[in-house]
């Protein structure tokens, strides 16, 4: 007797123009094609409940979901698994739910300023977002244990709902960017946001990254990829949140008990860009070859050409990286190097050898050797990681 197919719901508000609700829904169907499943899209998976008349007229055996207090209702009536992916949802503790490790990452975020040299910081997020919060204290308290302190402001969550909000994230974001010392490493929610922050720094001439750095709190591609200068971003997994939620659905559809606390899914990382590729030094001198590094490390430059930049001897700019930055002239530009190859490598398909050409090194071969002594891996293994694609059990 053939086995029927199951058939998952997903509830995801999928016409919103968030990568992170599509990527949850693009891990949930990898997980059921590997699997033999019907992935059926019902954004309104309450209201088909509430409208059935018997358990065998569902035309699903399981869902995941943004949960509602209505979808909770409706699941528990008809003895329905459901999981739960919304992390601010009301009932995430209530319900089986997989969430991104946002503690883990808000400490990513810190650990990330704190290694450019940065001693001023702020954080800029929205109210009432509950994986926000979480990251925003995590990354407070890196900052505190490091010696220093935090600015902190508290937007509106929705601010193109209205002409008022609006204006007062604006506001906000202003008297937060004016308040603080610069450099300014500053952790914003969202692209949303920091595309206002782009925005106010331009207004005041402020340069990204030197004087004010930035990371986004979502890898929206699109926007983060395409902004001037590109965005530093988040990555928190959600092709992964999907598949994990598939895969506990599925436990749960043959009949295991659901788990005590939500599954929480360990993120890749982030996606470095323009927005804080850059180093914090007091020494002038040292400042300008940097930022003479970061215009031009995709020319055949070498410390020599350095130097002369900025019309100071080669041996005495080399004294001044090592007791600054505690390396050579030729490791910073190599870092830089490799630091945009790792941006090239995660956000397209283009080959090791036009890479290597714009990203300023002699060869794809030289790229090679000083990527994996640098990395620790292949160009072509770090790019599937930064792609993560989860195999079935």
């Amino acid at each position: 007797m053939a086995v029927e197919a199951s058939r998952v719901a997903c509830m995801l508000d999928l016409e919103w123009p968030y990568k992170r609700h599509t990527d949850v829904f693009s891990g949930a169907v990898q997980y059921a094609n590997e699997h033999g499943w019907t992935a059926i899209i019902d954004e309104f998976a309450d209201e088909t409940l509430r409208r059935m008349t018997s358990r065998a007229s569902c035309p699903y055996d399981g869902i995941i979901a943004r949960v509602t207090p209505p979808l909770l209702e409706q699941a528990r009536r008809w003895n329905l698994p459901l999981v739960n992916v919304w992390t601010s949802s009301p009932l995430c503790d209530l319900v089986p739910s997989v969430v991104p490790d946002s503690t883990g990452m808000g400490e990513l975020c810190a650990e990330h300023f704190l290694s450019r040299g940065l001693e001023s910081f702020a954080t800029i997020t929205a109210c009432e977002d509950s994986v926000q919060a979480r990251l925003r204290q995590a990354f407070m308290r890196v900052i505190r244990e490091a010696g220093y302190e935090c600015h902190e402001a508290v937007v509106p969550l929705y601010p193109q709902h209205s002409l008022d909000e609006w204006q007062e994230t604006n506001r906000l974001i202003a008297e937060c960017v004016d308040a603080c010392p610069k450099p300014i490493g500053v952790y914003l929610s969202d692209e949303y946001l920091s595309r206002i922050l782009l925005q106010t720094c331009r207004q005041r001439r402020l340069r990204i990254p030197a004087d004010v750095a930035v990371i986004a709190g979502y890898n929206e591609g699109t926007v983060c990829e395409h902004l001037k200068p590109s965005l530093t971003a988040l990555d928190l997994g959600y092709q992964k949140i999907g598949y994990e939620a598939a895969r506990l659905l599925h436990r749960l559809m043959n009949g295991d008990p659901p788990p005590g606390h939500p599954i929480v899914v360990p993120s890749p990382g982030l996606v470095v860009r323009e927005s804080t590729d850059f180093i914090s030094v007091d020494n002038p001198t040292v400042a300008a070859a940097l930022a003479f590094i970061a215009a031009n490390s995709h020319l055949q430059i070498g410390q020599d050409d350095v130097a002369e930049a900025i019309d100071v001897e080669t041996r005495t700019l080399q004294n001044y990286f090592r007791k600054h930055l505690g390396r050579p002239i030729a490791a910073e530009i190599r870092r830089v190097r490799i630091e945009r190859a790792k941006r090239e490598l995660a956000s397209g398909k283009r080959t090791l050898k036009e890479i290597a050409h714009d990203v300023g090194f002699s060869s794809s071969m030289r790229m090679y050797d000083v990527f994996c002594r640098e990395v620790g891996m292949r160009p072509s293994e770090y790019r599937e990681r930064r792609r993560p694609e989860p195999k079935g059990e």
